[in-house]
């Protein structure tokens, strides 16, 4: 019999080992996963193949190009990132009138009385309600004359892989959920993301692939990278000389990659703010260059 038990107890090992899919939660709403564990957003991919024309994308993109973290503590006098709220059944809820409404969810949205907005022209607010499980994100959200609105606005299930209907946007120009992708002190402090990231690059292709919805742009040029693209650090890339908080990114874009979710600087990688992350130890990510990526065949990867 106590040879089972240690027989189980190594199986089990053996599984948090190989990276075992799991939910990411938030500290303040910690009994709702960030999508399911079988999400896209919480696979690995580590072990798919390259894509076939992965050193023309990864050149178009920059090879010579270094990461740039797009969050930190300040940023001209705001937090630098794009933040997220907590909400729970009694926050008051707002109808929002939408630019892209025909592509945006109704609502009401929960929208706290102190909503922390994305600083810049992008203004995000992105919002969790914790009682019911559903994440509310909003793209260039403004108040005039005691009226909420936006360009456009999306719901999410975090219980749920249901994506968007195919062609519509969200807060997102990919059609894709932010809050998933951002790199969070919370996640780093504990030393391991669970998930993709999210970037942005310049110049983006006419199309989109799984899990995107959306693409944002009028060019064809088969080597430019379309919304959905995932890419990852090379399995051979040495990690060792870099600050704690840049190992754990790392780490992070060699298991799941990021996903490129909107049009926006080459490289630049998307996170929430916090007033504890090291912002010199961030910045020597941009030694990490495009050159250090491979784009992975997604073909076959699905929720």
């Amino acid at each position: 019999m106590r040879g089972i038990k240690v027989a189980v107890i190594a199986l089990l090992a053996l599984a948090t080992s190989a990276g075992a899919a799991t939910s990411p939660h938030l500290p303040g709403a910690p009994k709702c996963p960030l999508f399911p564990s079988s999400n896209v957003w919480n696979k690995r991919v580590d072990k798919l193949p390259v894509a076939a024309n992965s050193q023309a994308i990864i050149s178009s993109i920059g090879s010579d190009v270094g990461l740039h973290p797009d969050f930190g503590t300040v940023w001209n006098g705001h937090p630098n990132g794009i933040p997220y709220n907590i909400a729970n059944k009694k926050t008051k809820r707002y109808r929002v009138s939408f630019d892209y409404a025909s592509e945006s969810d109704k609502g009401p949205y929960p929208i706290p009385a102190n909503v922390k907005i994305e600083a810049g022209s992008d203004r995000h607010a992105l919002i969790v309600e914790r009682d019911r499980c559903r994440l509310f994100e909003l793209y260039a959200l403004q108040k005039k004359s005691g009226r909420w609105s936006a360009g456009s606005g999306a719901i999410w299930n975090l219980r749920s892989n249901r994506l968007r209907p195919s062609g519509w946007t969200s807060a997102d120009a990919a059609g894709l959920p932010i809050l998933p992708g951002l790199v969070r002190y919370d996640e780093v402090a504990r030393g391991q993301i669970d998930h993709a990231l999210r970037f942005t690059v310049e110049s983006t292709r006419r199309a989109f692939i799984y899990p995107a919805r959306h693409f944002a742009s009028d060019q064809t040029d088969p080597n430019l990278p379309p919304m959905g693209l995932r890419v990852r650090l090379r399995a051979d890339f040495d990690t060792s000389g870099y600050p704690r908080q840049v190992r754990v990114i790392l780490t992070a874009l060699k298991r799941y990659g990021m996903i490129v979710a909107d049009n926006g600087s080459n490289w630049y990688v998307s996170g929430a703010p916090d007033r504890r992350w090291n912002d010199d130890a961030l910045h020597s990510i941009g030694k990490v260059t495009g050159a250090d990526f491979e784009v992975v065949d997604t073909s076959k990867l699905r929720s």
